[in-house]
């Protein structure tokens, strides 16, 4: 593979051909902002906040499917992007609830983290309709406020990227669009087994982790990676800790992890959380009622096996 010569605010790089701008800037350092984008899983250029300069083009590509071309001269923070960056972030924050304080994102939130770092405040030039979608707290695992959502896709995307799964897609159009489920029902009602994928790989505060609010903030919490061993998969989750105390088990990005069910978190809670008690839940007919470990984790057929044996 041929080698590309290119110049990245100033600085020649020496890049493989076919990667992209996004890619060659970020193996010299370089961070240019994403939404949509997400390694090995998503580049749709929807969001537009990856845009850059290069000269001589006319506009200004997004970063994540732009392709290095020999003798390229690109600049990522040029008036003009960082212009285009701060429109793009007033849209947004526009018709964003600003509850910052109490969310459970905060300090874990891209679009806090590229408000502050270009300057856009909560009040800005754009006026208008604001979303009133319902808050979807009908299941144990996940907490789904769509009016947060920033419609990136990449939730869309990590689902369906799983064979047979499919649970979330866009619906309706326009400024009613959103992202739901089919015929738009609640996640309990839907065919979504709470492998947390959505939630591990969301940007803000649209889809979290029922089971960590109030636990801790992404920066008070110690994480140690841990492998599933339930199936050949080898899912990897993270065992979180506040000062020394387990708070729960949250599923990584699928591009660092391939989480793809809720058996795998349920069981390496069940063995790293020593004071556990409570029993786990399980969805039959509609409705999440108490089960027995053995059941929740699949192996309750094992077990009956082993029991005959010993008889």
């Amino acid at each position: 593979m041929a080698d590309i010569n290119l110049t990245i605010n100033g600085q020649k790089v020496t890049v493989p051909e076919g990667i992209t701008v996004l890619e060659a800037a970020k193996q010299i350092g370089i961070d240019i902002p994403t939404f949509c984008y997400e390694k090995g899983l998503t580049a749709p250029g929807a969001c537009r906040i990856c845009v850059v300069e290069i000269k001589g083009w006319r506009n200004l590509p997004p970063s994540c499917i732009t392709t290095v071309a020999q003798g390229m001269e690109v600049e990522t923070e040029s008036p003009a992007v960082v212009e285009a960056r701060k429109t793009i972030l007033e849209l947004l924050v526009a018709n964003h609830p600003l509850d910052c304080l109490s969310c459970e994102k905060s300090g874990n939130c891209k679009l806090q983290d590229y408000s502050y770092r270009y300057g856009v405040a909560s009040q800005t030039r754009f006026e208008g309709e604001k979303h009133e979608f319902g808050i979807d707290d009908s299941n144990p695992y996940i907490y789904r406020d769509l009016n947060k959502c920033i419609l990136c896709g990449k939730c869309v995307a990590t689902c369906r990227a799983v064979s047979d799964r499919n649970v979330l897609d866009f619906a309706y159009r326009g400024f009613n669009t959103k992202i739901a489920t089919f015929m738009d029902t609640d996640l309990k009602d839907s065919t979504c087994v709470y492998c947390n994928r959505c939630v591990a790989i969301c940007p803000v505060g649209a889809i979290v982790d029922k089971t960590m609010m109030g636990k801790g903030r992404g920066w008070e919490l110690e994480k140690k990676e841990v492998t599933c061993t339930f199936c050949d998969s080898g899912c990897k989750f993270d065992v979180n800790y506040k000062d020394g105390k387990f708070m729960g088990v949250t599923a990584k990005s699928p591009d660092q992890g391939r989480p793809l069910c809720l058996k795998g978190r349920l069981g390496i809670e069940l063995i790293y959380n020593p004071d556990k008690s409570e029993l786990p839940l399980i969805n039959k007919d509609g409705e999440f009622v108490e089960t027995s470990w053995e059941e929740a984790l699949g192996i309750a057929p094992i077990i009956e096996k082993l029991t005959a044996q010993k008889k």
